[in-house]
């Protein structure tokens, strides 16, 4: 199985001004979102991207690459393989969320290629694959895509591990953000992309279309005019009918 991006292929530009948009890859397109319904309730949607001149990885971010520097780390070009899908099988039997059923639905959704410059990051104890890390590339931004890793391996923190590669990669490129996708105000499954650096972090706001200092203050401020701008256009909706 293969995914080698061909032509068309999304001009690194163009997925860096999209990223800064605060847009995100959804399979072969790109897409952007400002609520996300959990079990009747509706919850808020806040895209961050970490400044990468201004990362310092802190003394857990440091114990954690100590943690797992007996692992063979490896940087290519993406290619599915039937040694991924093995992997993301069994990590998805591990997990107590809804997930895509394979890589090949995550990423390409049946698509012959890929638009997006992506590559992978193949972690490995001896010859055993533990951890893959999926990322696609502009000019002067990364984009985190997929992690999934063997559940074997909980305690090294496998997921956070390959963020902390992925930064990391994207610094001796000279890039300049890194984007893990988003967090959620009030629902604390997605804060782990807190992790890297939380000094270096910056949150969209997506109601005025620009990127500010990531604090949980300026999350729930955001939360709450998007609550009120999403009321307000329902009242709007109303009228119309």
């Amino acid at each position: 199985m293969s995914a080698v991006p061909q032509y068309p292929v999304l001009r690194g530009d163009a997925l860096d001004y999209y990223l800064g948009q605060g847009y995100y890859r959804m399979q072969q397109d790109l897409f952007t979102c400002q609520f996300l319904p959990v079990e009747g309730n509706l919850f808020t949607v806040h895209w961050l991207r970490l400044v990468l001149p201004l990362v310092q990885f802190g003394a857990e971010q440091r114990r954690l690459l100590r943690l797992n520097e007996r692992f063979a780390v490896s940087i290519r070009s993406f290619q599915l393989t039937e040694e991924y899908e093995t992997l993301y099988a069994t990590y998805r039997a591990s997990i107590s969320f809804e997930a895509p059923s394979t890589v090949e639905s995550f990423l390409l959704d049946g698509a012959k290629y890929s638009v997006f410059t992506t590559s992978v990051i193949e972690v490995r104890e001896g010859a055993k694959l533990i951890a893959v890390g999926i990322f696609d590339s502009g000019l002067r931004t990364l984009a985190g895509i997929m992690n999934f890793y063997d559940p074997a391996y909980r305690r090294h923190s496998l997921g956070k591990y390959l963020m902390l590669l992925k930064i990391e990669y994207a610094l001796r490129q000279q890039m300049h953000y890194y984007y893990p996708g988003y967090l959620v105000h009030g629902y604390s499954k997605f804060d782990y992309k807190l992790f890297a650096c939380r000094d270096a972090t910056e949150v969209f706001d997506s109601l005025n279309g620009y990127w500010l200092p990531f604090s949980w203050p300026e999350v729930a401020r955001q939360s709450e005019e998007l609550l009120a701008n999403g009321y307000n256009d329902e009242e709007d909706a109303d009228d119309l009918t």
